[in-house]
């Protein structure tokens, strides 16, 4: 696969000079693990469903991690090939990426709730070599999906699956021990490593073209977000990181897979969400530090109040997707006994701005934080010029943690002459610099942290027979931030429900998750003179509750 991050190297040398760029990857940081702390627990990795629970060391992992970069090298994975994983959070998936850093292969984490729709765009836009899956998660048959898609995807050589039975088996082709006593071990886990400027992370996320956009990261563009993102908040080798946000998001692999191993510190992965279970880990493994969306938050106060579990350890709970409501903040603080920080970030640049551990509690319900080292922010109004403080403008966004570019699509890639990336959010900044996002440009909605992909929804719906108009537009919801209503208009003589919209979406297979919650069926709906439609009319009905 050639790459094109064009956003790379206009920027490598002044980066490099600032300090800003390391010039580290994954396997320096792994190896300083191995040099220091050889014996000391990487992760623990949790199953919800089973309760099987795995322990490892940094050199058990080690291990494991050869095991999978010699599996994949015999499937013919090298250099720049990319692998693509489904799993969910668990050893495997920390084994299989740090596998595929060993040959200098990409990774493209895709998440569990990913179906046919999402996934065959994504697999050969890609050109994924090998796709690994679990064979059941949640009661999905991820197998028979995976082999019912490949003959229409010809890049797709291997299929391993996790849990599986036979040759195709994650055990058999990449944990066998035999692989142990490789010899050319050495050689394959070493001689095609990345280096810190090339892409190692292909990553989708949901926007306003109308397709999934493949984010490019290198390991200089991820760590500088990490190092400073780490200091601000004041985490070290001593931390216990719990994750249960997917490894599939930036959230979950950041700061759940690459950041624990950067501080030499631990990890407790949890596959899957459960508020109790989540209660009792904290305090078992006298977990530090989690960053989660805020219905985590509220699951996870709720669960320590109801279950009475010892949440003293855990100093930090950084939220993240959508504002923190004041009752929130309040309620978690006095349950928790923990520091709640608000921040804002994207894919294309991980976390961005957030507030400082000593800031009072006001800032986390008012403001989105401050950039963090090395990142600019500039918001400008509608005539392109900075706006003052306190007034709402576009939010733009320059610095050293800024995505490589998106795969295939450099027209996409929104970075002016002066190098500033449109993240197309409104925002406000106070005296101070702290910013507040108001709302987005872009026809996104957040669902729990999760980008609903607007416009791939309405174009599946405009294909229904029965639909003459459709448009999606968000509504608040206390627990999720927001949820997706559709607005639709049926042809003459035709009739739409709502179990009509959810049948139809399930045959395009696409992710439930996408599927808006809500229908409300018109007549006509509000337009401009050229015939756009008005959501912002849509979001008031919705706030008002018209019928």
């Amino acid at each position: 696969m050639k790459f094109d991050a064009v956003l790379i190297a206009p920027r490598q040398e002044e980066m490099t000079a600032r300090g800003l760029w390391k010039n580290k990857t994954v396997n320096d940081y792994f190896d300083a693990c191995l040099a220091t702390c050889s014996d000391k627990r990487a992760l623990t990795s949790i199953s919800v469903g089973t309760g099987a629970r795995t322990d490892l060391t940094y050199a058990e992992l080690d291990k494991l991690a050869d095991r999978a970069a010699i599996g994949l090298h015999r499937l013919g994975v090298g250099k720049d090939d990319v692998v693509c994983c489904q799993l969910p959070n668990s050893w495997q998936f920390v084994a299989t990426y740090l596998g595929c850093a060993r040959l200098g292969a990409v990774f493209n984490p895709v998440m569990h709730i990913f179906r046919e729709h999402e996934l065959n765009f994504m697999l050969k836009h890609g050109e994924a070599k090998v796709f690994v899956i679990p064979k059941l998660f949640r009661g999905f048959d991820h197998e028979a999906m995976a082999e019912g898609m490949k003959p229409n995807l010809p890049d797709l050589q291997h299929i391993v699956v996790l849990d599986g039975e036979g040759p195709n088996s994650f055990d058999a082709l990449l944990m066998d021990p035999a692989f142990d006593t490789d010899p050319d071990r050495a050689r394959i886990c070493s001689e095609n490593r990345g280096g810190p400027n090339e892409v190692c992370q292909l990553i989708y996320t949901s926007g306003t073209t109308g397709e999934p956009k493949g984010v490019m990261h290198t390991a200089n563009t991820m760590y500088a977000n990490l190092v400073p993102y780490a200091a601000r908040l004041r985490l070290g080798a001593e931390d216990v990181i719990l994750m249960a946000s997917p490894m599939a998001h930036q959230t979950g692999f950041m700061y759940g897979l690459l950041m624990p191993v950067q501080l030499q510190a631990s990890a407790v992965l949890l596959d899957m969400w459960d508020k109790d279970l989540a209660a009792r880990v904290v305090e078992q493994e006298n977990c530090s530090f989690t960053m989660a969306s805020t219905p985590f938050l509220m699951d996870l106060a709720n669960a320590v109040e109801v279950n009475g579990t010892d949440s003293s350890s855990l100093r930090t709970f950084l939220c993240a997707g959508t504002a923190i409501p004041g009752p929130v903040v309040e309620r978690a603080h006095a349950v928790l006994g923990t520091k709640i920080v608000s921040a804002w970030g994207m894919t294309e640049n991980g976390a961005v701005t957030l507030i400082n551990l000593d800031d009072p509690d006001e800032r986390a319900v008012h403001t989105d934080g401050y950039p963090l080292e090395g990142m600019e922010l500039q918001i400008r109004g509608t005539d392109g010029k900075p706006v003052p403080a306190g007034h709402e403008g576009e939010l733009f966004v320059r610095g050293c943690s800024n995505f490589g570019g998106y795969l295939k699509r450099p027209q996409w890639n929104n970075i002016d002459a002066e190098g500033w990336f449109d993240t197309g959010d409104i925002a406000r900044a106070d005296a101070a610099g702290y910013i507040r996002i108001c709302g987005r440009s872009k026809d996104i909605i957040i669902r729990g942290a999760e980008n609903i992909p607007v416009i791939e929804v309405e174009s599946l719906l405009f294909k229904h027979p029965s639909v003459a108009t459709v448009a999606i537009v968000g509504y608040p919801d206390e627990r999720l931030g927001e949820r997706a209503c559709a607005f639709v208009v049926p042809k003459p003589g035709a009739e739409f429900s709502f179990a009509d919209m959810q049948a139809f979406l399930g045959e395009q297979h696409l992710a439930k998750q996408y599927w808006p919650e809500r229908l409300e069926v018109r007549s006509a709906l509000p337009a401009t003179a050229s015939g756009k439609i008005q959501k912002f009319a849509l979001r008031n009905m919705l706030k008002e509750g018209a019928k």
